[in-house]
């Protein structure tokens, strides 16, 4: 009989500002950690592996990556969310999450394996089917951690989730470089997929405390059904915005556009995927635990949509400035054309890097009713602005996409954050200093880059030299006009220092900040 050790409930009971502060922050570090060797291998197999496959093999892995991301939808139907947000948690709601969710992988590699002759028949692509029958299997054995790892992160036990990210991530990216060196071509981003999830499968379920038993609830089964159903079909629809384009490219335009444009893409989804992420995945967790205590989460909300646009920022603005020269130096003269298309994305990295924040607000305060609404007006801006915009081919659709999300930010900005009592208006002035100084720097890039090809040749020192003078002039802007802020930021990587006896619920929080009793008085 397998055991199982309850060692996932959060270590107090008792949060308080201050707590609040430092779960989240520890949850930051290490999550930045994960993101940041992420990030360095996202940029050395863009980096790499463009150089080393035509485009025509990026095309043909992001038609196998409609399917195989329409899939992931369904591997844990939010029970994952639910594990984190359940305020009460046995063992025998933890083993029967588990072993529906690995009932569900089995059933879901099964289908995309089967799919694979039907999708190589849409979109005319032969390789697809093969390929879609080696990623099915992905989903089995991705299955066995799901649980494993909701609990990790309900306790905010990050440490151990970016061990496994990060050892899994580094080792996928290594043989599919290699597998590129020795010709397999699309099979090397197979590769790196399948690698990648095994490994993560193994060191998180080795590094978790969890162990299922054989128990089933059906009472505890319909109750994370009730969570998952709306988040579920939020994801649904989430991902027809998310991959129209894809289908639109890949079913009129062939796969050698649509090469280009997830070139394109994943650049674009740098911030998203990684800042996002970050803060999602961390805040989340904190602000299921909160209750009504609505100040500190919209606090800690504002700050962190305040540090996602001061790094989102100059990052897009920069990109956008400097495409052309960044996809020569950075890719390769054969995907010059993903430059045009930077153009409209670019905005768009900003404008989803904040959004996509809205998604943990509501989950968090168990809201994924408003989610699945929200997602609903979000997916038919989305995929209208991709069909209008395919009428111009590739770049149209980037206009598309650019036009829905701007469409789309305050009405999603707006509802969520009346769940914590943030208001656009809020909101805008947190993030309005940095987009100002981002779009101040973009624009004496671009005069730079005017001057600097005149007396410099050499593109890769044009590059560098202009991302040195972005850098230092965004830093040295944000340092005298938002320097506050920037202060303000260092609590995400710093846990104020404190007594433990401080912690009595009588006192508040005044003590643990150091106030005196006349302060705290006071304040009171």
């Amino acid at each position: 009989m397998l055991r199982f050790n309850p060692h996932f409930r959060l270590r107090s009971n008792r949060i308080n500002g201050v707590t609040i502060i430092a779960s989240a922050a520890s949850n930051v570090r290490w999550i930045l950690l994960s993101q940041s060797v992420r990030v360095l291998a996202q940029l050395i197999g863009v980096t790499v592996l463009a150089r080393l496959l035509p485009p025509r093999s990026y095309g043909v892995m992001a038609l196998a990556t409609i399917v195989i991301n329409l899939a992931l939808l369904f591997r844990d139907m939010g029970s994952s969310a639910a594990i984190i947000q359940a305020k009460v948690l046995t063992p025998t709601l933890s083993a029967t999450v588990h072993w529906a969710n690995v009932a569900l992988g089995l059933s879901i590699g099964v289908v995309v394996a089967i799919s694979g002759p039907l999708m190589s028949a849409v979109f005319h692509e032969p390789a697809l089917a093969k390929i879609l029958f080696l990623l099915a299997f992905v989903f089995p054995i991705g299955s066995f951690s799901i649980v494993h790892q909701a609990l990790l992160e309900r306790e905010s036990r990050f440490r151990l989730v970016v061990t496994a990210e990060i050892i899994a991530a580094l080792v996928g990216l290594i043989l599919a470089i290699l597998a590129a060196l020795l010709g397999a071509g699309v099979y090397s981003l197979v590769l790196q997929v399948f690698t990648t999830m095994l490994i993560s499968t193994i060191g998180i379920v080795l590094l978790s405390d969890f162990r299922p038993s054989w128990n089933w609830s059906r009472r505890d089964f319909n109750t994370i059904a009730a969570f998952g159903g709306n988040l579920s079909a939020f994801n649904f629809l989430a991902y027809l915005a998310r991959n129209s384009d894809s289908i639109v490219i890949g079913r009129f335009l062939g796969a050698t556009a649509l090469g280009i444009y997830s070139i394109a893409y994943r650049i674009m989804l740098l911030p998203v995927q990684n800042l996002t992420w970050v803060a999602t995945r961390a805040l989340f967790p904190i602000m299921s635990r909160q209750g009504n205590q609505l100040s500190e989460i919209a606090a800690l909300y504002l700050k962190t949509v305040g540090l996602i646009a001061f790094v989102s920022a100059p990052m897009m603005a920069g990109l956008f400035a400097l495409r052309e020269l960044f996809v020569d130096v950075v890719l390769g003269e054969k995907w010059h054309s993903a430059a045009a298309l930077l153009a409209w994305l670019a905005p768009v990295g900003v404008i989803q890097s904040l959004v996509s924040t809205t998604g943990s607000v509501s989950m968090a305060r168990g809201r994924t009713d408003l989610l699945l609404r929200l997602g609903v007006l979000g997916s038919l801006l989305q995929i209208s602005g991709f069909l209008i915009g395919s009428t111009w081919g590739i770049e149209g659709v980037a206009a598309g996409y650019l036009c829905a999300s701007v469409l789309n930010a305050v009405p999603a900005l707006h509802f969520t954050g009346r769940l914590i009592g943030v208001t656009v208006g809020m909101l805008a002035r947190r993030v309005a200093p940095a987009m100002t100084v981002a779009i101040v720097m973009a624009g004496i890039l671009s005069l730079a880059l005017r001057s600097i090809s005149i007396y410099i040749i050499d593109k890769r020192v044009q590059l560098l030299l202009l991302t040195i003078l972005g850098a230092s002039f965004y830093g040295a802007m944000a340092l005298w006009l938002i320097r506050a802020q920037l202060l303000s930021f260092r609590t995400f990587f710093k846990i104020p220092e404190f007594k433990r006896e401080a912690f009595d619920d009588s006192l508040g929080v005044g003590i643990a900040l150091g106030e005196t009793e006349e302060q705290r008085k006071t304040r009171k």
